[in-house]
């Protein structure tokens, strides 16, 4: 097997309200668009993010209703504070504060408009006890 992309999908009510949030936000820009659905993606970042409507038709029945429920929207970052002072600045709320892990994972969260966690992190050696 050759794996020549990939994508996380997400289904949420309000497709615009979340793929505005990842552009305005996080400089996403749409690659493609139609009714209820949204492809994002960034020149830096090695996969895609899909917003799909939910009640989408197209969304195989069992899928249909469910919305983006306990998935984490990560991504990396090498300044882990400037990002923090930059999303503070440009009015998004902080829902949870930055944290420093015993393991090295330094991070804090914000939600998009249908409630999508978006966390921004930065990695440290694991500090020894």
């Amino acid at each position: 097997m050759k794996i020549t992309s990939s994508a996380v999908s997400l289904n949420v009510d309000d497709v615009p309200a979340s793929s505005a949030f990842l552009v305005e936000h996080f400089g996403f820009r749409e690659e493609m668009a139609a009714d209820g659905f949204a492809s994002l993606t960034r020149d830096d970042v090695g996969m895609n993010v899909i917003f799909l409507r939910r009640g989408l038709e197209s969304l195989p029945a069992d899928q249909r209703d469910e919305h983006t429920a306990g998935l984490i929207l990560a991504f990396v970052v090498e300044d882990l504070e400037g990002e923090l002072a930059r999303l503070r600045s440009e009015g998004v709320a902080i829902t949870m504060r930055l944290t420093d892990e015993e393991w090295g994972e330094r991070a804090f969260q914000v939600r998009d408009p249908n409630g999508v966690i978006v966390q921004l992190v930065d990695w440290n050696a694991p500090t020894s006890r």
